[in-house]
């Protein structure tokens, strides 16, 4: 039982202009609601930090998903622990996961927390590896399979750290990674088991991707954009497949990638870009192979764990938009 009254949440303090700044945030305390018929109260124990965080800020974005407002708190996956229950749906103890996160602690109705499984993986921080997203963009947008050769922009990004792994259980015969340090291509090829990696700062991508391809990709999952993007195109094979994620080139520079509409149509490739909304499907499509990829030892999660909780949230946002982290980052809360 817990007998908090009061709890702590971030909040978007200012747009940002440009970069982000941390003082664009502000963690704020506020008093928690008392608990109805059917309402449930929730720790919060980890948050997941992503980088299309930034461009929620923004006071208009392309996304499909609803903006940050100023003065609000911010919301994204979390995973807590039931602490206190006027539900039948959910006891005290049972591990949760729900989109309310950058609080200490929520409230609200049952229907809105997800019970988990905390038996299906090794941790309840596994359940917020970004897989739902990896596996949509990987499997039912590009159906990967035997014998594709693939490349992953943004490879050690949170969803790129996985889409690679799940091309490689699904039979591809060669899985590229694109990434910024030495470090990050060990990373890649030693932990993950990419077949090759390169740096996107060395020289010509293009040139870079028909040394490791030369016969053509056959799966582009692009998390990038820009001239990442560009250079898929030059070096597809006739009839493969995309998979568009993310831009962050656009983030950076707001700069869009030129397509090559010509090169596109002669060689007659499929270009879709997709919106994963984590539905209950989804997720539990993920969990499953995820759950037995981990007990065959066939799967490693790429995570980052941040400490230093809510006080520290804006500067491990700052840090992941500086990409100073690989994998899933995740902020602990408790």
């Amino acid at each position: 039982m817990t007998t908090t009254a009061t709890t702590r949440e971030v909040r978007l303090a200012a747009r940002p202009v440009g970069d982000f700044r941390t003082t664009d945030l502000e963690l704020v305390e506020v008093e928690l609601d008392e608990l109805g018929d059917g309402d449930v109260l929730v720790r919060n124990e980890y948050t997941l930090l992503a980088s299309v965080y930034r461009d929620l800020m923004n006071a208009e974005t392309a996304l499909p998903i609803p903006n940050f407002q100023v003065g609000e708190a911010l919301y994204g996956r979390c995973v807590g622990t039931v602490v206190r229950s006027n539900s039948p749906d959910l006891a005290v103890g049972d591990a949760v996961e729900h989109f309310q996160g950058w609080r200490e602690h929520v409230t609200g109705p049952a229907q809105a927390f997800g019970r988990l499984d905390s038996a299906l993986l090794p941790g309840i921080e596994y359940f917020l590896c970004n897989g739902p997203t990896a596996w949509q963009g990987m499997v039912d947008v590009a159906g990967v399979g035997e014998g594709d050769v693939v490349f992953v922009s943004g490879a050690t990004s949170g969803v790129g750290s996985v889409a690679g792994q799940i091309a490689k259980r699904r039979g591809a015969k060669l899985v590229i990674g694109s990434t910024g340090t030495k470090e990050k291509i060990d990373y890649l090829v030693q932990e993950l088991g990419f077949d090759a990696a390169f740096d996107y700062h060395d020289g010509s991508i293009a040139d870079r991707l028909r040394e490791l391809a030369p016969e053509g990709i056959t799966v582009f999952y692009d998390n990038v954009g820009g001239e990442q993007f560009e250079a898929a195109i030059e070096v597809a094979a006739p009839f493969a497949r995309f998979a568009l994620c993310g831009s962050l080139a656009g983030q950076d520079d707001g700069g869009l990638p030129a397509l090559d509409l010509l090169a596109a149509i002669g060689k007659q490739l499929t270009l879709r870009g997709f919106a994963c909304f984590h539905t209950p499907e989804q997720v539990s499509t993920w969990n499953e192979h995820f759950g037995r990829w981990l007990g065959e030892g066939r799967f490693v999660f790429p995570h980052t764990v941040v400490e230093g909780g809510l006080p520290y949230a804006a500067e491990a946002l700052r840090n992941l938009l500086d990409r100073k982290y690989s994998g899933n980052v995740l902020l602990k809360l408790t």
